[in-house]
């Protein structure tokens, strides 16, 4: 990888600052998830990995993640806000984040909920919208429908 291909980190906070958050895979997965390099935001995850998104069960791995991606995730942009971070008993890192996710036909609000593994891979990801029953029903509606 060349300098001109990797973003400094000084670039990185100006593009995400994340209050409370400093962990670079953290900071990374939304920076390529909203510039749909979502090959680069699966390979932020350990081989083992599983990301559960909104009404869908898990997703376990890095090439599952990526055509889950590729298939679910063009039109949507993150725009995390806050966090916070802590170190678990094992080792392992909890992030959680909020902020709201863009789509075409939406705004919402969202909790993204992170494990980190010791090598600071994402080890399990967890999408959770922060909405209303009424919001929810009117995004399952819509969503589903295209």
């Amino acid at each position: 990888m060349t300098s001109a291909e990797f973003i400094s980190p000084a670039q990185l906070k100006e593009e995400f600052q994340i209050e409370g958050i400093t962990e670079p895979s953290i900071l990374r997965y939304f920076e390529t998830l909203n510039a749909g390099e979502f090959e680069a935001t699966a390979a932020l995850f350990a081989v083992d990995g599983m990301m559960r998104p909104p009404f869908e069960s898990d997703i376990v791995g890095t090439d599952a993640i990526a055509a889950y991606l590729k298939q679910e995730g063009q039109n949507i942009k993150a725009y995390p806000n806050t966090g916070i971070a802590e170190t678990l008993e094992n080792g392992d890192i909890q992030v959680q984040v909020t902020g709201k996710a863009q789509t075409d036909w939406c705004s919402v609000n969202v909790l993204w909920l992170f494990i980190l593994n010791q090598q600071r891979q994402i080890s399990y990801t967890r999408i959770k919208l922060l909405a209303s029953p009424q919001e929810l029903l009117s995004l399952t509606s819509v969503g589903r429908g295209r």
